[in-house]
């Protein structure tokens, strides 16, 4: 149910919430997992290089489009931190129309270029059929993907961090049974493999509208939430937008990543792929932090809380960096009976090259935990240029790495990308940040009212049934926006 972010301690608060998307993320990775591992022991390494190869295409469009639903959530959190139940409804609204119109653009065009980019991208020419199929498939079924990560996003917006990691334990359960039969039985290779997870992500999207149906009557839209102004939509590119500029600016730098990567050969795309598929298991722990943050944020800056947001910014930096180091070891200590899981015999190449990319970004785990928490701070206090400006420095360190390094070390070189390119964004977050806390600092502590009649369910079981615990009453003041010029300007 529906959660304020705005009262308790800040770090417990913090922590409490990212729990379920750190679970999610898990779930996540862990059905990934699956896909590599079926895709690697029924149809071999070869394939499983050609599904690798086509990890940064599809991170460039699709990072887009998850950037930019994300950021559409962020003025659904600040509305529903100010008690404004209207400009929640008028906020999903336009986040519905945009989300439906970036669906049919990817739907149309992506697939129409799959493999001259793949070409373009200098895959092997051993892997372009597979990793053409595979990309097509995927980008077809980009609406399914929109959609649920929107819904899920606006379900988060409202402080509710459970229900999405439900549908999502679902979807990816459904999705290994999909993936296990149409690679398994049917004998449909890749596309089998992208096409279940087309169907997992579709039954996600419906899984969804049925639990805002019957159990959040505060998103249900009327008539009158549709008459979209062009503020609204102004305001939703400005903070969807660059997160999902960002997004494909990160990508770009994958991008010339894969390319220097094909350019190695076939062994090369397989121990790179595998790594990144242990790597995002680890990955997933901090970005959890990193969402939550910029949730807790937004809503504590429409409930007029600038003090809750330092000192929780404080907090989650300790949490994230201390678990970003532990994450390093455990890494670094079990990476190969891991890399194991997907190769089989034979491929010690392979297995040794994944574990020294383990290895490399396991030493720089504390930085991207400490990059997550801040970066989520700022998205969520509505900044857009600093966010922004830092994936462009991500894209100028990863191509230096991979270019430069990758040339003179070779692999080796191109393992180095990611660390180089965490520390590269931190030198410009860490001062924002601090731009930004002083900025808290100068403004009033003006929480929003409370009343005596509208209570908000913060405790339930995650099946959906109501059940409470604990009640908050919630704010029914709207936002003073001109107390938060100072802050989103920037």
């Amino acid at each position: 149910m529906a959660t304020s972010l705005t009262t308790g301690r800040p770090w417990r608060v913090i922590l409490s919430f990212s729990v379920p998307l750190l679970i999610g993320n898990v779930v996540q990775q862990l059905y990934q997992f699956a896909d590599a591992i079926v895709v690697g022991r029924h149809l071999g390494v070869d394939s499983l290089a050609a599904v690798g190869a086509t990890g940064s295409l599809l991170f460039l469009l699709l990072g887009f489009a998850w950037g930019l639903t994300s950021g559409f959530a962020i003025p659904i959190a600040q509305a529903f931190g100010a008690g404004d139940e209207t400009a929640v409804r008028r906020s999903v609204a336009t986040g519905v129309l945009l989300t439906g119109i970036t669906s049919v653009v990817l739907t149309i065009i992506a697939p129409l270029i799959s493999e001259a980019t793949l070409v373009l991208l200098q895959t092997p020419e051993d892997l372009l059929a597979e990793a053409t199929v595979f990309t097509q498939i995927s980008f077809i079924g980009a609406g399914a993907t929109m959609f649920f990560n929107f819904l899920s996003a606006i379900i988060r917006a409202i402080g509710d961090s459970r229900t999405p990691l439900v549908f999502l334990t679902v979807s990816c359960a459904l999705n290994v049974g999909l993936v296990v039969l149409m690679v398994g039985p049917l004998g449909w290779g890749v596309a089998g493999a992208a096409l279940a997870t087309v169907v997992a992500q579709a039954v996600s999207v419906l899984l969804c509208l049925e639990f805002v149906r019957r159990r959040l009557p505060m998103l249900h839209l009327r008539r009158d939430d549709w008459r979209i102004t062009r503020a609204d939509v102004a305001e939703h590119l400005r903070l969807g937008l660059p997160m999902g500029f960002q997004a494909s600016i990160i990508a770009i730098g994958t991008l010339t990543v894969q390319v220097a990567l094909n350019t190695l050969g076939t062994d090369a795309v397989a121990a790179y792929t595998t790594a990144a598929r242990v790597d995002s298991l680890a990955v997933a722990f901090l970005s959890s932090i990193g969402l939550a943050m910029s949730m807790y944020a937004a809503q504590n800056l429409g409930g007029r809380r600038p003090d809750r947001i330092r000192r929780g910014v404080i907090e989650a930096t300790w949490i994230a960096v201390g678990t970003g180091v532990l994450l390093g070891v455990l890494l670094i200590a079990f990476g190969v009976p891991m890399v194991r899981l997907f190769i089989g015999d034979g491929s010690d190449q392979v297995v040794d090259l994944a574990h020294f990319m383990l290895i490399v970004n396991g030493c720089g785990y504390w930085a991207l935990g400490l990059l997550f928490v801040l970066r989520g701070a700022l998205q969520g206090l509505g900044h857009t240029l600093v966010p922004t400006v830092t994936g462009v420095i991500e894209l100028v360190m990863r191509v230096g790495a991979a270019i430069v390094l990758g040339a003179i070390i070779q692999f080796s070189g191109v393992a180095l990308s990611n660390p180089l390119a965490w520390l590269g964004a931190i030198v410009l977050l860490e001062p924002a940040y601090i731009r930004a806390h002083r900025d808290l600092g100068r403004m009033a502590v003006d929480p929003v009212e409370a009343t005596e009649t509208s209570a908000i369910a913060i405790v339930g079981p995650v099946d959906g049934s109501m059940v409470v615990d604990a009640v908050l009453t919630q704010p029914t003041r709207t936002i003073r926006r001109s107390r938060l010029r100072l802050l989103n300007r920037r």
